[in-house]
């Protein structure tokens, strides 16, 4: 049985835990074990591998544990890297690249530490074979990941290969994209599952609408890609291709329930362009509108989920001219209006670095939740669009 460690975006480690123990649900070996901040532990053989790969929506990759042990300088890394049977699982003709992460580590130099790490793997091969991997940071066959922290340091080997928010089915992103897993961790945090109506107004290059498009289709996150574990020495291609195989597709709706709008015409035809190359083979219907004149999309209540412009990007919303404060408040003014005189009943969820959106939409948020984009500190603002705000606004006086 193998360790596998999940990492993902800090603040998604309960939403990933979930999607873990579903995907168990598949396998009798895998187990899902702690959450710990930025990732999930959990085992199995190295098949259970494959179906994290191909299943998780969430993960950023499945690194495979290959040894743990305490540390006192940089030597003791070294050593027990030495000591790991990696002619077992890749050969000196594929190429590697050495990341480490560290937390309150006593370590001087984390640089000096990865080269240890990657001079303990080619001394192996030296010693063996007499000949040695060659490094390669851009597309490497094999990536080795270490992790140390006051006392202990861990060595992974990566099964994914590329990160597992590149589906394979991106070519064309906006000016500040949102990454897949983000985006697919956010629609499970808003409780929005396949069925319910779904409205991204500022959709950009249609990340969410992509991710939401594929659960609704049944098609995982990783089956139009390749992993690393398909070069181990001992890949057995048959459970993998079995576990392809058994993919069942899901009926295709007959009447649309995802929605997304954006003021750019190029934006709303780039998300067109990446929904056909994620293989939707439904209507996904997309309006180039600002989000200030949109309407809901259906008379069944459902969830309105965006990530909306902050910062420069506030910018393309309006005119280019006036300050960005003003440009915001006004922003925010219109679009406030707007959720409440015509989303009565939804429930609308922003994702934005701004913190004080709230604030310039004069709601009250019935839940914030913290995440990080990258190093950028978030949060998921959840707004309840109760029937009453209609009444409300309709009551108040023309010039309030």
């Amino acid at each position: 049985m193998a360790s596998f460690f999940c990492p993902c975006p800090r603040g998604m480690e309960s939403a990933l835990a979930e999607e873990l123990r579903e995907i168990a649900q598949q396998s009798t070996t895998m187990k899902v074990h702690n959450e710990v901040p930025g990732g999930v532990h959990a085992s199995g053989d190295l098949t259970d591998s494959y179906r994290i790969n191909l299943h998780s929506r969430i993960a950023s990759r499945v690194l495979m544990r290959m040894a743990a042990g305490g540390y006192k300088n940089e030597n003791d890394i070294y050593d027990l890297t030495l000591a790991q049977p990696w002619e077992e699982w890749f050969g000196y003709d594929h190429t590697i690249r050495v990341d480490l992460t560290a937390v309150k580590s006593p370590l001087k130099s984390l640089e000096f530490t990865t080269l240890k790490i990657k001079d303990a793997i080619c001394d192996r091969f030296l010693d063996q074979y007499k000949k040695r991997p060659s490094v390669d940071t851009k597309e490497p066959d094999m990536r080795i990941f270490g992790f140390v922290d006051a006392h202990q340091f861990i060595v992974y080997l990566d099964t994914s290969g590329e990160a597992l928010f590149k589906r394979g089915w991106r070519t064309e992103i906006g000016d500040a994209p949102l990454r897949e897993n983000l985006a697919a961790g956010l629609l499970r945090v808003a409780g929005w599952k396949p069925g319910m109506p779904l409205f991204d107004p500022m959709c950009g290059s249609g990340t969410i609408l992509c991710e939401a498009a594929q659960m609704v289709q049944g098609v995982p996150p990783g089956a139009r890609r390749s992993f690393a574990f398909e070069k181990f020495h001992d890949f057995d291609p048959q459970p993998w291709q079995d576990m392809k195989a058994a993919i069942k597709p899901n009926p295709l709706p007959s009447e649309p329930t995802i929605f997304g709008s954006d003021i750019s015409g190029d934006m709303v035809a780039m998300a067109r362009h990446n929904l056909r190359s994620a293989g939707i083979l439904f209507d996904v219907p997309l309006k180039q509108i600002e989000a200030q004149q949109i309407q809901a999309p259906t008379e069944q209540p459902g969830i309105l989920l965006t990530n909306p412009p902050y910062g420069e990007r506030i910018g393309v919303r309006g005119d280019s001219t006036m300050p960005q404060d003003e440009l915001a408040n006004s922003f925010y003014a219109e679009l406030s209006s707007t959720l409440k005189q015509r989303f009565a009943g939804w429930t609308v969820y922003l994702f934005t670095a701004d913190l004080g959106v709230p604030k310039l939409l004069r709601l009250k948020e019935s839940r914030k939740t913290p995440f990080f984009n990258g190093a950028l500190e978030c949060r998921l603002f959840r707004f309840d669009m109760v029937a009453g705000f209609n009444r409300r606004e309709a009551a108040k006086p023309k010039d309030a």
